[in-house]
């Protein structure tokens, strides 16, 4: 089994061209240019619009911070720490209100036609089942993450643990308290 861990505060920033927040890239799959699937986190100093991904799906949620409120043209969604992960097309260009303060936003972003995807808060220490071969799990806290029962690895908080030979293994996060901590998981489409 090939684990990487990607601390996510060692990933450069790159600032937003309208200057209202910055993106670490932690995974552009398979490659940076024609990527499938993309995970960032995102830090949102400033109310602004969200920039257009067309044929794109994107999930979003919140980590850190008082929360946002999206206005999308028929209706908006108010997302705090607590908030499910909101799945929506990528061609969507919501007005983005922040809610005190700045936040600091995970993504998990998938070309259309080219595989399915998910985002779910972590819930106490129920085990997480997938089909899917390219799982993660991002923890804010330190956290032990079991595989099919076994210690796979020790996470510092706010890092990645990535697989891409994940399908159908069982993932459990422990921590001292309820993780914090969100599954992301995406299948490829096989080609023809």
């Amino acid at each position: 089994m090939t684990l990487q861990v990607i601390d996510v505060n060692r990933v450069a920033a790159v600032p937003w061209r309208n200057g209202g927040g910055l993106t670490r890239e932690l995974l552009a799959w398979p490659d940076a240019t024609n990527w499938h699937c993309r995970i960032s986190v995102a830090d949102i100093s400033a109310d602004g619009a969200f920039s257009s991904f067309p044929g794109i799906d994107r999930w979003f949620a919140v980590l850190e911070g008082d929360g946002v409120v999206l206005h999308f043209a028929t209706h908006r969604e108010a997302l705090d720490c607590r908030s499910p992960p909101l799945h929506f097309d990528g061609a969507a260009t919501p007005q983005c209100s922040l809610q005190g303060g700045a936040t600091r936003d995970l993504n998990l972003m998938l070309r259309r036609g080219t595989g399915n995807g998910v985002m779910q808060r972590v819930h106490g220490d129920a085990e997480w089942f997938s089909i899917a071969p390219m799982r993660a799990v991002l923890t804010l806290e330190p956290a032990r993450l079991q595989i099919n029962d076994a210690d796979a690895a020790m996470l510092p908080a706010w890092s990645l643990a990535l697989s891409q030979h994940a399908s159908r293994q069982r993932w459990r996060l422990q921590g001292d308290a309820a993780p914090n901590a969100l599954w992301l998981a995406f299948e490829p489409r096989a080609m023809p």
